[in-house]
């Protein structure tokens, strides 16, 4: 399973950026998708996440709620952030996280999942005047 993500940039405090991340491969479901970020000395954290086993429970860092939101586009395999009010706190590298199953075939068609816990390569996002 890939995850590409996209987004990133350079931004003013008080900005705003969206992210977007796109799950590829032979995926059967998509249980739980969601956003980490690594500031530099740190370790990796979880910004927000949104699970789908759940009934689409949403989770949220202390540190951003109010100001970021996480969405999903099941179709579309997808998952956003919207980041309102960045402060220079919020630069970071943000991850994209994806757990569910992929689904092959064995030689007499009979299927097989297989569970994945997949991350992206990262987007910088920077918030700087």
């Amino acid at each position: 399973v890939q995850l590409v993500e996209s987004g990133g940039g350079l931004v003013q405090p008080g900005g705003s950026l969206r992210l977007s991340c796109a799950a590829s491969g032979n995926i059967f479901s998509i249980n739980n998708m969601g956003w980490y970020r690594q500031a530099p000395g740190n370790q990796r954290e979880l910004v927000a996440s949104t699970s789908t086993t759940s009934g689409g429970v949403t989770n949220y860092a202390d540190a951003v709620k109010g100001r970021f939101t996480i969405s999903r586009d099941n179709a579309k395999k997808a998952v956003y952030l919207q980041m309102n009010s960045l402060k220079s706190e919020d630069t970071a590298v943000y991850y994209c996280n994806a757990v569910g199953d992929t689904i092959s075939y064995t030689a007499y068609d009979e299927p097989i999942l297989t569970a994945f816990d997949s991350w992206g390569q990262g987007t910088l996002v920077t918030v700087s005047s």
